[in-house]
């Protein structure tokens, strides 16, 4: 949420132009998403009222005057009625009641928009000042109001204290404005705070080109919290410039470093160094229905006996043994759920189910099975007398007191994980909510200009972005918690604010991409000179994902993770398997985080690579073997996705040498298991 400090409020409206969601036949989806963004990152933003209007100009004037006139508010985006249709006329309304346009901020929109698609020429966006309220059209759908809400953001505090006329914040942020670019201002565009929140707005060198990411992909997460990089902003009479997003400057390509810094490491050196920053999370409280796949923060020991009274095992008869065999006279019945009333007396039995507690004066029971009825009465509705063929024994078919677990047993460890098995324990022993870690909240994003959500149309050099998708998919096969925080565009300011956004929310983040050698491959500068993270290594000799990278960092008081996983989809995935999902094991309480590695033989001789390779293979069973057989799932090169397709091994494979250069079909080969047998 964005600071609400001691800053008078800003008044909010927002206002929905929309025939069809205001007769009720369509449903209004970018009003309510502004709201959550207005509160969540405009500084002290409230919003004090809200409508929905037909496209129809009275209608839109009439509305926008009540709230500039009367309900005072500071703010209104509209939202709707900017395009080419006939009954587009929210601009028409906007400029017959506002005293002053304000061209600069439909600019700055319309600027940024057509960075992302050329379709952004069709906008009509106005924007200008009614006595001291300000008014912004924004785009119909949701996406693209989200989009420009984020490219006027900066600007709206000190808008609005100018508006206002408040006088000592205007002055605090002319003065601020004033500050050497080389103190290196903060920003924190997300919740609104640092200098902007004071009205700052940031600016940058006009050469610098931008770059926004598009966010669409969390249309169903509160307030799409998607960080952007906000560039380039113009103060009143003023221009001062001061660098308020990323400080990696990409511009000087041609001096990139032509080899990697980063000294290159083993895979078991990576994973230690992995789990050795993995710290297990702080324990919390699970309810029993909630707590499948957690791991026990302490012992659950038994606060009452198993069974807590004589039950019955058998079906039959509660009888005193020294009766020995005979007849018996049925004295009534004993069910499971019940206490029986009466007690067993010489010469007489009582009727008993499977569970049911043993009566008083009863030793043994006998089942059904081995007795006769020798009288019945009401029809056969009610037993009379029975004979006892075998003569029993004392305590014949009961479960004594505690028999099953004793009242203070141990019945479940720290550190153990719990599955159906254990939850049914837990039950068991009436317990409804245990002590476990808990489980770390994974973040994952991707980077790329050429990435696509699936589901856009496909255009010229673009591609679909499947890796996000697979990973949060295995993630959440493993019983994790996972944020989409969607695609960074390849700038620095809109890697670092995306960077930021998840790091409020996510304890480990998981990118894809921008951390090979490329000239937009930003991730490991932004790490390091915008957030301050450690990078404990960057290359890793192993295929696929040698540029590997892992980080840590401390983000408001709290250690993160952060894994840069390559962008080739398989370097992805068999990376994510080595190394994330260990540190999230272990981070979750788990003893042991290693991943299961078994034998298995190769059905085919494979050549060998200078580097460890994990091939990708399907695990398979014989009747007649109690050794798999790995078979290999074609072509391993590290873009093909296909290759994981169906695979639930990764066929651990040596180094090409001088000695070895293949492996022999038949040869026996440590496999990591990676998916369902």
């Amino acid at each position: 949420m964005a600071n609400k400090g001691d800053k008078e409020d800003i008044r909010v409206g927002i206002l929905t132009v929309s025939d069809s969601c205001y007769q009720g036949s369509a449903e209004d989806t970018s009003g309510p998403n502004l709201q959550k963004l207005t509160e969540l990152l405009i500084n002290n933003g409230v919003v004090a009222v809200t409508a929905r209007v037909p496209d129809e100009k009275e209608y839109i004037e009439k509305q926008l005057i009540e709230w500039c006139d009367k309900e005072m508010v500071h703010l209104i985006f509209t939202t709707g009625g900017t395009g080419f249709a006939p009954r587009d006329v929210t601009p028409e309304a906007t400029k017959s009641v506002v005293e002053k346009e304000t061209p600069g901020m439909a600019l700055a929109m319309l600027k940024s928009s057509l960075d992302i698609t050329p379709l952004a020429m069709l906008s009509r966006l106005v924007c200008g000042i009614r006595k001291k309220t300000l008014i912004i059209n924004l785009p119909g759908s949701k996406k693209g109001a989200e989009e420009c809400f984020r490219f006027v953001l900066p600007a709206i505090p000190h808008a609005i204290d100018l508006i206002t006329d408040r006088k000592s914040q205007v002055k605090s942020t002319h003065s601020k404005m004033q500050i050497p670019q080389n103190q290196g201002l903060s920003l924190d565009i997300s919740t609104g705070s640092s200098n902007l929140s004071q009205g700052i707005i940031p600016t940058a060198d006009h050469s610098s080109k931008h770059h926004d990411a598009d966010n669409s992909s969390f249309s169903s997460r509160a307030g799409s919290e998607t960080g952007q990089g906000y560039q380039q902003g113009h103060d009143h009479d003023h221009h001062h410039h001061s660098h308020l997003g990323s400080h990696v400057d990409i511009r000087k390509v041609a001096f990139r470093p032509r080899e990697s810094p980063y000294p290159i490491i083993t895979v078991d050196q990576a994973l230690q160094i992995v789990l050795q920053h993995s710290e297990v999370m702080e324990e919390e409280t699970v309810r029993l229905s909630d707590c499948l796949g957690r791991y026990l923060s302490c012992d659950v020991f038994a606060a009452e006996p198993l069974p807590a009274f004589p039950a019955s095992i058998k079906d039959g008869y509660a009888v005193r043994a020294s009766d020995g065999a005979g007849s018996r006279f049925v004295a009534g019945d004993s069910t499971a759920g019940d206490m029986p009333s009466c007690e067993v007396v010489e010469g007489y039995c009582i009727r008993i189910n499977t569970g049911a507690p043993v009566p008083k004066g009863a030793d043994a029971v006998v089942q059904v099975e081995d007795t006769l009825l020798l009288r019945a009465g009401d029809g056969g509705r009610t037993e009379l007398e029975i004979k006892v063929m075998k003569a029993p024994t004392v305590g014949q078919d009961i479960r004594p007191i505690g028999s099953d677990i004793p009242k203070g047993e141990k019945v479940l460890s720290k550190g153990q994980r719990l599955g159906p098995s254990e939850i049914g324990i837990l039950a068991t022993v009436g317990v409804a909510e245990v002590k476990c870690f808990r489980q770390p909240v994974v973040g994952v994003m991707s980077t790329g200009n050429e990435l696509l959500e699936p589901g856009e149309p496909l255009q010229d050099g673009k591609i679909y972005d499947s890796n996000r998708s697979t990973l949060l998919s295995q993630l959440q096969e493993h019983h994790y918690a996972c944020l989409d925080f969607g695609i960074a565009k390849d700038s620095p300011d809109a890697v670092l604010e995306l960077l930021k956004t998840s790091l409020k929310e996510a304890d480990v983040i998981v990118t894809s991409g921008g951390v090979s050698m490329g000239e937009r491959d930003l991730l490991k500068q932004v790490l390091e000179t915008d957030l301050k993270a450690k990078l404990h290594f960057a290359r890793v000799f192993m295929k696929p994902g040698k540029p590997t990278t892992f980080a840590t960092l401390d983000y408001n008081g709290r250690k993160k993770l952060f894994f840069g996983l390559p962008g080739n989809p398989v370097s992805a995935i068999v990376t994510c398997n080595l190394y994330v999902i260990p540190a999230l094991d272990k981070m979750a309480g788990k003893a042991n985080p290693l991943r299961t590695i078994i034998k298995a033989r190769v059905d085919a001789t494979i050549k060998l690579d200078p580097r460890p390779e994990y091939h990708r293979v399907v695990l398979t069973w014989s009747p007649d073997s109690p050794i798999p057989v790995a078979s290999s799932t074609g072509n391993q090169i590290s873009s093909r996705l296909l290759s994981m397709c169906s695979a639930n091994g990764l066929l651990m494979l040596p180094p090409k040498s001088e000695v070895i250069s293949e492996i022999k079909m038949d040869t026996l080969v440590d496999v990591m298991i990676i998916g369902r047998l």
